[in-house]
């Protein structure tokens, strides 16, 4: 009975907190994850994120990562939209960003909130505590399915009966033996609609993702040059994607995010291409301040925009390319030619002989090649 009286308090805390829903798994409640990791690993669908490749045994394995740990509390917070995200895509001139990246950054917000109930846990039981919110080797969907958040969908993402798609997670080690609750069901059924959205074909069957295709880590987490076969899908996606996320049949039940500290920033859901094409670092760094988009670096987000640009069919959009066919980043400057020659080829055209002149950078000279008037050397 003690135990269950101390879960019951650290379920009430963390909705008192503003979490919406709190459950325990435990700690060893994920058996399969680590030859499923190793799978996803060995058939290089994490990309370049080689930091998945660190810790293996502790990401997959939680008494690995703490010995001492016995249960694991996984909390969810919604942060379900009161509108559709996808509206944006339909207007080509402004830039389409992530739900969650739209807000205050939730590591910041949740990790707060998880040391005020972990404080509570280890006030009432003695018991050690340590809080992970996206930044340790912590498979967090498979330990909240298997303490009962949801399940993992066929997009990868968690899914669950109350709240859609829509939940960032946290979760609490404890050293504590709470009474673990049941895990939850696969309920996709026969659906696949989240596959069959996706603009670059991420996912190479149900429940697998190809993250070399997948926008939200070409838009995030990768470095470099996007492949060209891939931008067109990207679209005016600037940061992220919620396509498969925002189709689900289940958030018809989630109800819009009560969390005041996570609410929308004003203006950040329908800036002008043009604008963005103008930010220099210290502006980038002003107008996404507090948010998960400044992670990302000014280049980055720059190329970004300009396959937005590229992609707009609005050639009133070439002078934001053009403009930026200078730049001091060899990122943008690439992406600014792909973008110029994709909506005014006569413009580009003429600028090309002086740009390759003064052009070092091979990736640069390659988006270049159409319009050389002599091919580049093997």
């Amino acid at each position: 009975m003690k135990a269950e009286r101390l879960k019951r308090a650290v379920v009430t805390r963390a909705l008192a907190e503003g979490f919406s829903v709190a459950r325990i798994a435990s700690v060893d409640a994920i058996p399969d994850a680590p030859a499923r990791l190793a799978t996803w690993l060995a058939e290089g669908h994490h990309g370049e994120m080689s930091w998945m490749e660190e810790r293996i045994a502790e990401r997959s394995a939680p008494r690995r990562l703490w010995g001492e740990a016995r249960s694991v509390v996984m909390l969810g917070m919604s942060y379900a939209p009161d509108s559709d995200p996808l509206a944006i895509l339909g207007q080509t001139d402004k830039a389409a960003i992530s739900l969650y990246a739209r807000r205050r950054d939730y590591h910041d917000v949740i990790k707060g909130k998880l040391k005020s109930v972990a404080g509570l846990l280890a006030a009432q039981s003695g018991a050690g505590v340590k809080v992970f919110v996206d930044t340790a080797p912590v498979m967090e969907k498979p330990l909240a399915q298997a303490a009962g958040l949801g399940w993992q969908g066929k997009h990868t993402v968690l899914v669950s009966r109350e709240h859609g798609s829509w939940l960032f997670l946290g979760a609490i080690y404890t050293t504590a033996d709470l009474p673990p609750d049941a895990p939850e069901t696969d309920h996709c059924g026969s659906c696949r609609r989240c596959l069959e959205i996706c603009p670059t074909d991420a996912f190479p069957a149900p429940y697998q993702l190809d993250s070399r295709r997948c926008i939200a880590y070409l838009t995030i987490e990768h470095p470099g040059h996007i492949d060209v076969s891939l931008r067109p899908g990207i679209g005016n996606r600037v940061f992220g994607c919620d396509d498969c996320l925002a189709v689900c049949p289940w958030n018809k039940f989630a109800q819009a995010a009560q969390e005041t500290r996570l609410a929308l920033r004003d203006g950040l859901d329908a800036l002008p291409l043009a604008e963005l094409a103008r930010l220099d670092d210290p502006a980038f760094r002003a107008l996404f301040a507090g948010t998960p988009v400044k992670r990302t670096g000014r280049d980055r987000f720059i190329r970004n925009v300009l396959i937005a640009i590229g992609n707009s069919r609005r050639p009133e959009l070439a002078d934001s390319a053009a403009a930026l066919l200078t730049d001091a980043s060899p990122l943008v400057r690439a992406m600014a030619a792909w973008a110029l020659i994709r909506l005014d080829t006569a413009r580009a055209r003429t600028l090309a002989a002086a740009a390759l002149a003064a052009e070092n950078d091979t990736d640069v000279r390659r988006e270049w090649l159409p319009l050389s008037p002599e091919p580049e050397p093997v």
